[in-house]
């Protein structure tokens, strides 16, 4: 690495201090809940190794607690991830000419929180830059969940199993404030609550499927309304 790459190395590391400061208590929250879900230390730490991504990782621990199979897990978090390929073309377009390898690895580095603060840094981002900011944020993270599953491992059995229920107030955390910015996220929510307990309760599908099958449907017919709205709008106008 060239001393300019290593100054802009340093400069990534710094902005990525914020996102390691909001990363820490859900990454330690989620080592503690993977504890209590039955995994070991280092299942724990490779899924933040592998995974390395904070939503995604706390439905596979709900998933798992269901007993659903690999395979759905890997597909839910395919859908829930996808937005992941616009964010990476939208910063391919930002970023200095490299190797494709330097882009494979910081690439994978790319998260909500990452993109955000790459996105708005003026002028060209440089790969040290970029090694910078995405590998001070994926360390808080890995880091943090193997710390939470220790802390977790330390508490009381009784108050580890009781642990489970902020899985859920996880979850709901993450939902609410998405629902109070759009009244779209409101229907796509109750309506794959809706289609989750039709097919669970009928035995149509598994635990897994039924969530998978369930949030595809909501995802596409709540675009499609969405899409009719908009043409009767345009349709209005002219």
């Amino acid at each position: 690495m060239t001393i300019d790459q290593g100054t802009r190395f340093k400069k990534g590391c710094q902005a990525g201090i914020s996102i390691a400061i909001g990363y820490v208590p859900i990454a330690l929250t989620f080592g503690l809940i993977a504890k209590t879900t039955g995994l070991s230390l280092g299942e724990t730490v490779m899924m933040s190794m592998i995974v390395f991504a904070g939503a995604s990782q706390y439905m596979s621990l709900s998933l798992l607690a269901l007993g659903t199979g690999a395979f759905e897990i890997v597909l839910t978090t395919f859908i829930v991830n996808i937005r992941h390929f616009l964010m990476s073309a939208s910063l391919n377009e930002k970023v200095e000419p490299d190797r494709t390898i330097n882009r494979v690895i910081y690439s994978f580095g790319i998260t909500d929180e990452t993109f955000s603060v790459a996105a708005i840094q003026p002028g060209k981002l440089t790969t040290g830059f970029m090694f910078g900011l995405n590998l001070t944020a994926y360390l808080s993270w890995v880091i943090g969940s193997g710390v939470g599953f220790a802390i977790g491992a330390g508490l009381p059995q009784t108050l580890q199993q009781s642990m489970s229920i902020a899985l859920y107030a996880m979850f709901i955390g993450l939902l609410v404030p998405s629902m109070k910015k759009s009244v779209k996220v409101v229907f796509l929510a109750a309506l794959a609550a809706c289609f989750n307990i039709i097919f669970t309760m009928t035995n149509f599908l598994s635990s897994g499927w039924a969530i998978v099958v369930a949030t595809l449907l909501s995802a596409v017919l709540v675009e499609w309304v969405e899409g009719i709205k908009k043409k009767g709008q345009v349709s209005n106008v002219e």
